[in-house]
């Protein structure tokens, strides 16, 4: 399942976010999440992201981000966490990623790389 998300992700959508995912992992353990038109994302968002991230995981399931510009995503690599969390330049590799797995891969190439992608 591709969940796409745009606009500002901060504070003041971070329930209506969650509230989205929630949903998207209630109907598949495989769900990505296309970032590619997201214009802010503060650490509120953030942390939305890694719980629903550790939730899917432990329930064997996938969440992998497609599209995410290094600038959102600093927190995770400064963190650690950018080498666990699938990350992929666009949706359709993180759909050929699955596909290849049949659930997703654990690390992937990435727009959260340092320099692969500006924005």
């Amino acid at each position: 399942m591709v969940v796409s998300v745009q606009g500002e992700l901060d504070v003041t959508s971070s329930q209506r976010f969650d509230d989205c995912l929630s949903e998207a992992a209630a109907q598949s353990d495989q769900v990505i999440l296309d970032m590619s038109e997201v214009d802010f994302m503060d650490t509120t968002a953030l942390s939305v992201i890694v719980a629903h991230w550790r939730r899917q995981t432990e329930e064997g399931g996938q969440l992998l981000l497609a599209g995410a510009r290094y600038r959102y995503t600093k927190a995770l690599w400064i963190t650690g966490l950018a080498d666990r969390l699938p990350m992929y330049d666009t949706v359709d590799e993180a759909l050929a990623a699955q596909a290849e797995t049949g659930s997703g891969a654990s690390d992937g190439p990435g727009a959260s790389e340092p320099g692969a992608s500006t924005g």
